[in-house]
C-alpha cells in the first residue's frame, strides 16, 4: 500500500497498520515456500555435480585400457619408438579411432618405419603395429585396426543427445608425449557449447578455401571449457558419469578453420561429436 495514504490522516492509521498486519500474515507462508524452493534448487546442483566427481576416479580406471597412443616405430632411428597423438578403441576391441593428421606423415620406405599404437603403463608398455583403414581428412578423423595380439576394452557410445551444454566431461590422453614414459593424463571441464565448426567471416572475399570446404557441408563441433594439448590429439571425450564416448579431441582441423577468424587465437578446446566417428564406421562396416 504506498506510504503516501497515511501522511496527513491520523484517523487511517489503523485500519493501514491492520491492512499491513493482513499482508504480512499470508505473505510469510510464501515466503518460507519460495526459501525452501531455492534451498532445494541449490543443494540439487551440487550433489549432481558432487556424484559425477565422486565416480570420475572409478570412470578413468575403467576407461585407461581403452586408451592407447599412436605413433611410429623405426628400428634404425634412436629412440625406435616415436609417439605422435592418442587414440582409443572401440567395436569389436581391434579398431582404434585418432585423428586424421595423427597419421599423415609419409613414412619411411627405406627403414621399414610403421604406424603402431602404444598399449599399457609406463615402462610395461608394448607396441602393436596398426594398418590405416581409412583417413577423413574433412572431419579430421582416421581409423586404424591391429590384428595381432588380444583385443582391448571398447568404448561405449553415450546417446547424441546426452551431449548439450554444461554436460562435464573428460577426456584421457598423453599431452606431453612419452616424455615421462607412457602415462596418461585426464583433463576435465564441461561442454560450454555446439556450433558450426567454421565461422563465417564478413564477406566472401575474406573466407579461406578450408572455411568455404567446411561451410558447404557443416556439422556441428563441441567447444569445452577445458584445456587440450597437441598430444591430446585423438583422445576420448567422455561423460564423467558414464565414461561412455561423446567425441574425440581435436586440436588441428577447429584451430585452422574456425579461429582461423579470431585475430588472436584463443586456448579453447574442440571435439569432433561422435556421430562422425559412428558414420565413419558404418561406411567402412565395422561394428561400433
Amino acid at each position: 500500500m504506498p506510504t503516501s495514504l497515511c501522511v496527513n490522516s491520523p484517523d487511517d492509521a489503523p485500519v493501514i497498520r491492520a491492512e499491513t498486519a493482513l499482508h504480512q500474515h499470508h505473505s510469510r507462508p510464501l515466503a518460507r515456500l519460495t526459501l525452501w524452493l531455492l534451498a532445494g534448487i541449490a543443494l540439487a546442483f551440487p550433489a549432481a555435480a558432487t556424484r559425477a566427481e565422486s565416480r570420475l576416479p572409478d570412470v578413468i580406471e575403467e576407461i585407461s585400457p581403452s586408451v592407447v597412443g599412436v605413433g611410429t616405430f623405426d628400428r634404425l632411428r634412436s629412440p625406435a619408438a616415436a609417439l605422435l597423438g592418442t587414440g582409443f578403441i572401440v567395436g569389436d576391441g581391434r579398431t582404434v579411432i585418432t585423428n586424421a593428421h595423427v597419421v599423415a606423415r609419409p613414412l619411411s620406405r627405406t627403414s621399414n618405419e610403421t604406424y603402431v599404437i602404444f598399449i599399457g603403463r609406463g615402462e610395461q608398455g608394448r607396441s602393436e603395429p596398426v594398418q590405416v583403414l581409412e583417413r577423413d581428412d574433412e572431419h579430421d578423423l582416421a581409423v586404424l585396426r591391429f590384428t595381432t595380439g588380444s583385443p582391448l576394452p571398447a568404448f561405449r557410445f553415450a546417446e547424441p543427445r546426452r551431449a548439450r551444454p554444461g554436460l562435464p566431461i573428460a577426456f584421457t590422453g598423453f599431452p606431453i608425449g612419452a616424455v615421462l614414459g607412457l602415462y596418461p593424463v585426464t583433463h576435465t571441464g564441461i561442454i560450454a557449447g555446439i556450433s558450426p565448426v567454421a565461422i563465417p567471416r564478413g564477406s566472401a572475399r575474406e573466407l579461406t578455401a578450408e572455411q568455404v570446404r567446411l561451410r558447404r557441408g557443416a556439422w556441428d563441433i563441441y567447444q569445452l571449457d577445458a584445456v587440450a594439448y597437441p598430444g591430446n590429439s585423438g583422445s576420448p571425450l567422455y561423460d564423467v558419469e558414464t565414461g561412455d564416448l561423446l567425441g574425440v579431441i581435436n586440436m588441428v582441423l577447429v584451430k585452422r578453420s574456425r579461429e582461423a577468424a579470431l585475430s588472436d587465437p584463443s586456448g579453447i578446446s574442440y571435439a569432433i561429436p561422435g556421430a562422425q566417428i559412428i558414420r565413419l564406421l558404418d561406411q567402412l562396416r565395422l561394428s561400433h
